[in-house]
Order: C-alpha cells, then structure tokens, then sequence
C-alpha cells in the first residue's frame, strides 16, 4: 500500500485535492470549480482532480470530504444542503469506476477535526472535540483515538444544539440553535446590534465598509477589533460568551481533553478565543471540582479537511 494518499475537499465554490504524505505535508495539489449544477458534472470535476494528481505521485486511496450527512459506511452522500444532485449518490462507486481507486468519503467537520488531531493543534490527544464556526457551526469528535460518527453517521451535529428555547429561528427549522449565536454569521448580528444600541460609538467601525450596517464584512469587524475599536471588540465578546457556554454544555457530555475552533472566525484569535475560555470557566458545572479542557486555535486552516480525509483513506 502506498504511503500516499489523495484527499480531495469539495466546497461551494472549488474542488481542491492534494497529495499527502504520511506526516500530512501535501506534496502537490489541483483545483478545479465547483460545478453550479453538482450531480455528475462535480463528479466528473472530482475525478479529473484525482487523475492530475494520480499522473505524477502512485497513490491507491482517495478520501473525499464534503458537507453533508454520510452514511455510516461512508460510502453514500445520505443529503448535501449546499450541492446540487448528491443526495443519495453512491461517491465510492461514482469516484472509484472513474479512477480505479478505492474511496472514502467523509463530512467535512469530521476530516477537518481528525486532520487536526494527526497533524494540528490536536496532536497526540485522544479525546478532541473541533468547533469549525463559519456561516454555521461545524463540529467533529475524536474518542479513544477515532472518530465518533454515532449510529447514522450524523454525530456532532454541534451547530444544532438549543442553548435557547423559542429563540432565533434557525435554518434547520428549530429555534435557538447554537449557531444562531456563536457562529459567523452570529458575530454579525451581535455587531449590528451593538451599532443600533450605541450608534455614536459606530463611525469608526461603519468607515471600514460603505458606512451601512449592510456593508460591514467579518473581516471589517475582526479588522476593527485589532485596532481596539469597542463596538467590534463587544461583538466578539457576545460570541465568546456563547461559545463557552455551549463549549462548556458539550464538555458535560463528551470529556474532551482539547477543543480545537477553527473556521473563518479564528482568524481573530485570542479576541475570540479569551471570553471563550473566561466563559467555559464562568459556566462549566463542578468549577474548580472538575478538569476543563483546553482551548485551542486550529493549526491547519482551510486545509485541515483535505488532510484529513486523506488520512483517513489509508486506515
């Protein structure tokens, strides 16, 4: 068997795949896009990814990683949100007739999370949960040295927990979801809050977009929370809040030595990652009794899912 691998992440927008060597270096990569309307023509994209890469590096394994529900023997894409024409699509066999490899597909939380504990800020721990926060809040866990999927395949659906009843409603149909207030998309909403409550406070702030709320990005408000500004910096706040307190109701049930939080929103760091910890300390029951885990950024970035997967399709 081959100590290299493919693994091939597929978003919205790119198919992006990468040789990589057993330490999780990637040796080489190609992309192509995303195929708007997905079904056969992304899979066709995914195959011509994998015959460049195959060309040049002898490979017999690929792993796909991609958002979605997989089934348990991760073969089948059981439903994909955000991808046209992949419910129910048999990738092992669709990927594998066209590249005479064998296949693995795996949720992209889940590839992202075990490429951090093999080659990331994980490293070395058996018991690791990851929060990738995005739009949305991902989530995968790492128990006993594997990956816990649960009896569907669905595990770690962490975005989805209610820390809220009757709150915002959330795009899965329930309300007062955890990403509803600790994700991306969250930190945007607890800014233009901030900006409504103290709009005086807000120019320096609205001056980095159009000078609307609606022209704020992310990165417009990480931006001015590096350079102190308040109303960035409260926002940031809000979400830590969040995402320690729920860190700290994950923590009750599964025991993590280390949570890993990755996605878009690290790029802040410790403006994020401080009121997490302060409030994992604040609300994690048996305080001062009880052991908590540590926090930690994610090492590998948008890469961590191609490594990953990539792992995982040698075992």
């Amino acid at each position: 068997m081959s100590s290299l691998s493919i693994g091939v992440d597929v978003g919205g927008t790119k198919v992006l795949g990468g040789v990589v060597d057993e330490s999780g270096s990637i040796l080489l990569r190609s992309r192509r896009d995303t195929p708007k309307q997905g079904g056969a023509a992304l899979s066709d994209a995914i195959a011509d990814v994998i015959t460049e890469l195959v060309a040049s590096h002898p490979v017999d394994s690929v792993g796909i990683s991609a958002a979605g529900f997989v089934s348990s023997d991760r073969k089948t894409m059981l439903a994909t949100p955000n991808i046209s024409g992949w419910n129910g699509v048999n990738l092992q066999e669709e990927i594998g007739s066209r590249t005479g490899l064998n296949v693995i597909i795996e949720n992209d939380a889940n590839a992202a999370a075990w490429g951090e504990a093999k080659h990331g800020a994980g490293r070395n721990q058996d018991h690791l949960m990851m929060l990738t926060i995005g739009t949305g809040i991902g989530g995968g866990i790492v128990v006993n040295g594997e990956i816990y999927r649960g009896a569907f395949g669905t595990a770690a659906e962490f975005g989805h927990l209610r820390v809220l009843p009757e709150g915002h409603l959330c795009g899965c149909g329930a309300r007062g979801c955890f990403e509803q207030y600790a994700s991306g998309n969250a930190l945007m909403r607890h800014a233009r809050e901030s900006i409504s409550a103290t709009p005086d406070m807000a120019h320096n702030l609205l001056a980095r977009g159009d000078g609307t709320i609606a022209g704020l990005t992310g990165k417009h408000i990480t931006d001015a929370a590096r350079d102190g500004d308040a109303v960035a910096l409260a926002a940031f706040t809000t979400t830590g809040q969040w995402l320690g307190a729920g860190i700290a109701t994950l923590s009750v049930i599964l025991d993590p030595a280390v949570v890993v939080i990755g996605g878009g929103v690290i790029d802040a760091g410790e403006i994020l990652l401080k009121p997490t910890r302060e409030a994992l300390d604040r609300y994690m029951p048996f305080a001062g009794k009880h052991p908590t885990p540590q926090i930690v950024a994610a090492q590998l970035g948008n890469e961590a899912g191609l490594v990953g997967v990539a792992d995982l399709a040698r075992r």
